[in-house]
């Protein structure tokens, strides 16, 4: 293996789903580890392994980005690559899970961090809340949040891949994945039966499993009253038949092989195809 995953906390950890996938490195926020020791332990992790691909939310403070854009530049390592993503709490969670998992295979660091966009569409994540009020993720009509101050209100909301906001009844049906798929869920303030029961069924799932709810899911979805869900690719192998399929280019500034536009490690873009034709015929 010539790549290992980063999170930015342990919440981005899910036990219940990590018995066999590889390690992954914690860099926490600057409060929460001295930047000596974050230098010593990210350095440890590039020499061990070769490559570090850090999964970071779109919505982390800035001091914590800040301290992930030094590491890399008092390392001068031009093999950890910042990636970031906007998912909702538990979703990231679950992408930082399946890289964990292909990073095993023989797809190249390069690959491996342009994958964490490409799986992000294969996530269908949302959450069933009691208020939206404070809701910006989504849009949200006059009428929602004038039927948040309702006692006993609940909101069915998918965030990603599409975002859509619902009064939650028995009647409602989330549009949700034509593949195979597991769905993770985790809750606080109230029960999860529809998430467990109708959510699982009318989506197909093979698998309903429950994880401890992320700490920034209050703070991303605008209440502490949430059961947030995901439904994500659990079979590893079609997880790598997805990326190993998609079109591969090497990155014109540092060689790695990339999908898409951008090389996540140097930021540059795929070589011109005048320059990929002189290599083969070369």
């Amino acid at each position: 293996m010539s790549t290992v995953i980063g999170v930015t906390s342990e919440d981005m950890l899910l036990p219940a789903l990590a018995q066999h996938s590889p390690s992954a490195v914690v860099l926490p926020a600057p409060g929460r580890q001295p930047l000596e020791q974050a230098l010593t332990e990210t350095w440890a992790a590039l020499e061990a392994v070769g490559h570090l691909v850090v999964v970071v939310p779109a919505s982390l403070p800035a001091e914590h980005r800040i301290r992930l854009h030094s590491l890399r530049s008092l390392l001068e390592s031009d093999r950890m690559a910042l990636v970031e993503v906007d998912l909702p709490p538990l979703a990231l969670a679950l992408l930082a899970h399946q890289l964990r998992q292909i990073a095993q295979y023989d797809l190249g660091p390069g690959v491996i961090a342009s994958a964490a966009r490409l799986l992000a569409h294969y996530l269908h994540a949302g959450a069933v809340l009691g208020s939206v009020a404070r809701l910006d993720r989504v849009e949200v009509g006059l009428g929602s949040h004038l039927k948040s101050w309702m006692p006993g209100a609940r909101f069915a909301v998918l965030a990603t891949p599409e975002a859509r906001l619902e009064p939650l009844t028995d009647a409602l049906r989330l549009p949700g994945p034509n593949y195979a798929t597991h769905l993770a869920f985790g809750s606080h303030g109230f029960t999860d039966d529809w998430v467990r029961g109708r959510l699982g069924q009318d989506w197909n799932c093979q698998y309903v499993c429950e994880v401890p709810l992320p700490a920034q899911s209050a703070r991303w979805w605008g209440t502490g009253k949430l059961a947030e869900f995901t439904a994500y690719i659990a079979d590893v192998g079609v997880l790598y038949q997805l990326v190993s399929s998609a079109h591969r280019e090497p990155c014109r500034w540092c060689g790695l092989e990339l999908v898409g536009d951008r090389c996540a490690f140097c930021e540059a873009g795929p070589a011109p195809a005048a320059d990929q034709d002189t290599r083969r015929t070369g």
